[in-house]
């Protein structure tokens, strides 16, 4: 008898521990997501590139909205990078959707519709690194790939290597463990388990120990749950200070109107307004705005090669 790739006798000293997490995620895991329902790349791609440091219940809203609005890359590439820009207000780091709007375009153009099938051929495309190429592949096409995200490296640093954190433990070990964690089949359920588990139970502070189905397996809690030393930090510099919050300030202004220099820069907090061409030259020589003959500054509407 198998379940889910393990023995269900526990012939394997980590088989115990994988039956024990697949009974939980049955169970408990956040099977109803919309973006879990589906095999298709491309809404898959969508929700990665979305849930990069953003929460859950935020995205949602807009994972839906953008699928109905371009449901494929080819209804994407169509669309124009002031149209993305505008349809991500809201999810930050709007550099995220100018790479997708590049990746559809390339997609379509190169790859008639269909994402490279092989992890380096996606590491090629806009936007596309390590972590989203792995979770392509397990998620869509589930083939058996390492998938750490913030909450799986916490509970593999955790479970197997009886650290609190992932922080300060190389790569190349964090890798090995999950990949000595990872059944030969079904991966994609046991990479969603554990990043199940990680957001819902062996959560960064206060992790629900006690209700926890690998606890009685875990390193760290048989060591005491010791807590990493973290060195002193210097007090961090608020985000109204940055030159982000300006940058997303302009970009936010952008998406209602076109806009001459002067009322940009009156538009902006006093202490960033002599940095105002600064914040305008960069972003316009990352594509995300475009300034007009006349000195009037927009939204691309055209993608701009390379």
């Amino acid at each position: 008898m198998k379940a889910n790739g393990t023995s269900a006798t526990a012939e394997h000293p980590l088989d115990a521990v994988r039956l024990d997490l697949m009974r939980w995620y049955r169970l408990r895991g956040r099977h109803a997501l919309p973006w879990r329902l589906t095999r298709d790349p491309y809404p898959v791609l969508i929700s990665e590139v979305m849930l990069q440091q953003t929460q859950v219940d935020r995205v949602l809203p807009y994972y839906d909205a953008w699928l109905a609005r371009w449901p494929t890359f080819a209804a994407l590439a169509k669309a124009t990078p002031a149209d993305v820009i505008r349809a991500w207000a809201g999810l930050g780091y709007n550099r995220r959707a100018l790479n997708l709007h590049r990746l559809a375009v390339e997609v379509t153009n190169t790859h008639g519709s269909e994402l490279p099938g092989s992890i380096p051929a996606l590491l090629q495309l806009p936007g596309i690194g390590p972590y989203t190429a792995r979770a392509i592949a397990c998620f869509a096409r589930e083939e058996r790939a390492v998938v750490a995200d913030t909450n799986i490296a916490r509970v593999v640093a955790r479970l197997t290597l009886g650290q609190e954190t992932a922080k300060g433990i190389r790569p190349g070990v964090l890798h090995g463990s999950a990949e000595a964690l990872l059944p030969t089949t079904c991966a994609r359920d046991h990479n969603l388990a554990l990043m199940d588990l990680g957001a819902l139970v062996c959560v960064a502070r206060a992790p629900l120990c006690g209700s926890c189905p690998v606890a009685r397996d875990c390193a760290w809690l048989a060591a005491g749950s010791p807590r990493t030393a973290t060195p002193a930090r210097a007090p961090a510099e608020r985000f109204e200070h940055t030159a982000r919050f300006a940058r997303g300030r302009i970009v936010a202004a952008l998406r209602h109107a076109e806009r001459p220099l002067p009322e940009l820069v009156e538009m902006l907090p006093a202490r960033h307004r002599a940095n105002a061409t600064l914040y305008l030259a960069a972003l316009e020589r990352e594509g995300m705005v475009r300034q007009s003959p006349g000195g009037v500054w927009a939204l691309p509407t055209e993608i701009r090669a390379g």
